[in-house]
């Protein structure tokens, strides 16, 4: 079988280290020939030792001297350096699949690269269909490709639907932890620090991620992803708490059955099934034993302690520029609060607060998003910064 070639965008980061987990068991049957990173070369560096012919890009560096200095430590790499290099090397550079795992909303051009390109998106970055998913859903479906979902939630809901056409699904529902404060008293949250707020209690990822799933910010995204994806309309999405993450969403058919996906909680898992579709590859990165899992439960989201997921919803219904706005003014509270210039609880009034000021916008161009995403983000920080 021929090797599919992976462009691994984020490599550095969380998903990008268990892809790289994937590539290596899979070796016979996946090669990375681009991997990016923001700032971080040192890791990218080492990480390509076991890749020497893969292009590296690193889009974060601020100026050329940082460039020339990294350039002379490593004379034997191609190093590429800055977005628009990475633009390009995605529209040029033979490759089969293109999996997005940079974080948040500076993921959004690579989307629109790889899907223009005509090239299958293995879609780690949600903030890419939160932002734009009336354009690159309607881009997808022209160049006839799938969007393959990285999220967990989302390739549970993919390998659940399998061919079933979208009316005969009654509900997707998709499974959210509850976060690293899903059982500490209310009264408490305001005391909530950034090292607390880090700390998951079913899995390590990175800042953002942990951070959005101590909110249940992330399950508001998701759901706008679920939309996106499956085509389904927002009453026919819902979030559920399930403390054991062990199923990782389902779908329940007009008919009355539901079908869920489950397995021990592992990235690797949905990362494979991404870069293997439509084809399954054997593998030995994860294993479910169920005589061993414990008691699968499940409960509402309470209003009260998730605020931002049921925000989300509003937004979510609003759609046009109140997504995009949304998840710019979070990115730029989540900031605020790592920085120690706002409590917890000030997320979600933070995000609230852009999202009041904004006039929505019904359909709006890259150009626009990309604009209103950048300005929403300094407006948040300049108007909630002590």
């Amino acid at each position: 079988m021929v090797k599919r070639k992976i462009a691994l965008l984020g490599a550095t980061g969380s998903i990008g280290k268990s892809t790289l987990s994937v590539i290596s068991e899979q070796s016979a049957l996946l090669e990375p020939v681009l991997l990016s990173a923001h700032t971080d070369y040192k890791s990218l560096i080492q990480i390509s030792a076991a890749y020497p012919d893969a292009i590296l890009c690193l889009t974060g560096i601020p100026n050329s001297s940082e460039e020339l200095r990294i350039r002379s430590l490593f004379p034997n790499r191609k190093l590429y350096f800055g977005e628009e290099e990475l633009l390009k090397l995605l529209r040029d550079l033979p490759y089969d699949i293109a999996l997005n795992a940079i974080t948040g909303s500076a993921g959004l051009r690579s989307s629109f690269a790889i899907l223009s390109r005509g090239k299958s998106l293995a879609l780690a970055n949600k903030e890419s269909l939160v932002m734009a998913g009336h354009i690159l859903s309607k881009l997808a479906k022209e160049k006839r490709l799938p969007i393959l979902p990285v999220d967990s939630e989302h390739s549970a809901i993919f390998q659940a639907i399998g061919s079933s056409p979208p009316d005969s699904i009654r509900k997707l529902h998709i499974t959210a932890s509850g976060g690293s404060f899903r059982d500490l008293p209310l009264d408490q949250f305001a005391n909530i620090t950034p090292e607390a707020a880090l700390k998951h209690p079913n899995w390590d990822m990175g800042a953002k991620v942990t951070l959005d799933s101590a909110t249940m910010f992330n399950k508001a995204l998701e759901v706008i992803e679920a939309h996106w994806l499956f085509g389904l309309p927002y009453e026919q999405i819902q979030a559920v708490m399930h403390p054991q993450s062990i199923i990782h969403s389902l779908v329940e058919f007009i008919d009355g059955s539901i079908l869920a996906q489950l397995s021990q909680p592992d990235m690797r898992l949905p990362i494979l099934y991404a870069l293997s579709h439509p084809k399954r590859f054997a593998s030995e990165l994860v294993k479910t034993s169920l005589l061993e899992l414990k008691e699968l439960s499940f409960r509402e989201l309470d209003p009260q302690r998730y605020p931002l997921y049921y925000l989300g919803r509003q937004v979510a219904e609003a759609g046009g520029i109140l997504p995009t706005v949304m998840n710019a003014a979070n990115e730029a509270a989540l900031k605020l609060f790592l920085d120690r210039k706002i409590a917890f609880t000030d997320i979600h009034k933070v995000v609230d607060q852009a999202v009041q000021m904004t006039a929505n916008i019904s359909e709006p161009s890259l150009d626009e998003i990309l604009e209103i995403n950048h300005l929403t983000y300094q407006n948040s920080l300049a108007l909630n910064r002590n």
